[in-house]
């Protein structure tokens, strides 16, 4: 089953904030980012406003980035009446600290609230584009690899790092068995793979032609596609699953593993699209 990508406490502080509001305001909030109310719902809590929030709560399905995308914008809509639309680092206003405890929860989900904006967070983010990839590719073995890293970042972060150089080499022999080129891909460590996929899309450096404007940092910034995917192989080897270790090793936390995940899920989530934009166009010129 897939991880729910806003977690319970965070809706649980938002719900508490919320008992503030007016009924008009709190519909006004999940009204606007076209959250449905489920009116037949009952849930277990008390107060007409804890019970309306729930409401609309029981209409989403937070493993779904859409539905996620919704319950954002809505809390979106509940900071900016908190912070005026002033910083919530910024003083004069009174619900600023109880603002900056909301983004606090939302930060520990992955998401930033940034000049009026919730945002991802580099990294573990990401995983939502790659969980919609799975989905688009009907590829159970991606969606695995994907719930397996969601779980393992805090609880083990060596399985995570494993887990996310899994997801490269997953992420690239889907794409090119999808265009037709299986030949010995599954002999490949994941360096060379990934520069056999690149060289599939038209992303190696040599297929940018001179003319291109910034033709020199278009491709250092393709080159580097490699060296994100050797980076990758090293940490997993040292750190992660799927090799032997000495059981001495100590220091590695999850924020080693967000280093991991959010470079795997970046170069993937980078090769999925160009793959998508390009499937009807005629390879190998690059745009």
């Amino acid at each position: 089953m897939s991880k729910e990508m806003i977690s319970k406490k965070t809706r649980y502080e938002f719900r508490e904030f919320l008992v503030s509001w007016t009924i008009r305001q709190i519909e006004g909030a999940f009204d606007s980012a076209d959250v449905e109310c489920r009116t037949a719902h009952q849930p277990a809590v008390s107060g007409a406003r804890r019970s309306l929030v729930e409401q609309y709560y029981a209409s989403l399905d937070l493993t779904a980035p859409r539905d996620v995308a919704r319950l954002l914008k809505a809390y979106e809509y509940v900071l900016n009446d908190t912070f005026g639309h002033q910083s919530p680092y910024g003083g004069g206003n009174p619900l600023a600290e109880v603002g900056q405890k909301l983004v606090g929860w939302l930060r520990k989900d992955g998401y930033d609230y940034v000049e009026g904006r919730i945002v991802p967070i580099s990294g573990l983010a990401r995983v939502t584009d790659m969980r919609a990839a799975a989905q688009d590719f009907d590829a159970p073995n991606l969606a695995e690899t994907i719930r397996r890293i969601e779980g393992a970042v805090d609880a083990d972060p060596a399985l995570a790092i494993g887990s996310a150089k899994e997801l490269v080499e997953t992420c690239c022999k889907m794409i090119l068995t999808s265009r037709g080129v299986v030949d010995d891909i599954d002999k490949l460590d994941l360096a060379p793979l990934v520069k056999r996929t690149a060289k599939e899309l038209a992303l190696v450096p040599d297929s940018v032609p001179d003319s291109a404007k910034g033709a020199d940092t278009i491709r250092r910034v393709l080159s580097n596609l490699a060296t994100v995917a050797q980076g990758l192989a090293e940490i997993r080897n040292l750190y992660g699953t799927g090799h032997g270790r000495d059981g001495k090793r100590r220091g590695l936390t999850p924020r080693h593993a967000r280093l991991a995940v959010g470079a795997a899920t970046t170069l993937a989530t980078f090769l999925f699209d160009t793959h998508r934009d390009r499937k009807d166009e005629q390879l190998p010129q690059a745009q």
